[in-house]
């Protein structure tokens, strides 16, 4: 029963998920993209906690070594992509 629940939840905030981000004006998408670095940012560091735990077991540290591998390409294109954005509203000289 406890799945039902769970499975209602993550629908729920899916449709939830795309209402807010449909509804963002351009003018705010390159804040939310420097708010999503930097979340991104603290679960690069959540990754490497869990890949250098030691106790954890094997398998964690491979899993968080692919979390940190995942997290980091994460960050690097939100710059990426925050960069670029930012790049349009500049003057032209």
């Amino acid at each position: 029963m406890e799945g039902v629940y769970l499975l209602f939840i993550l629908i729920l905030s899916v449709f939830v998920g795309f209402e807010l981000i449909q509804k963002v004006p351009a003018t705010l998408h390159t804040p939310l993209m420097s708010g999503a670095n930097a979340i991104s940012g603290i679960t690069v560091v959540g990754a490497l906690a869990l890949a250098g735990g030691e106790g954890m077991g094997e398998y964690a540290a491979y899993i968080g070594a692919f979390a940190v591998f995942l997290a980091t390409i994460n960050v690097v294109g939100g710059y990426l992509v925050t960069d670029r954005m930012l790049a349009m509203f500049k003057k032209k000289q």
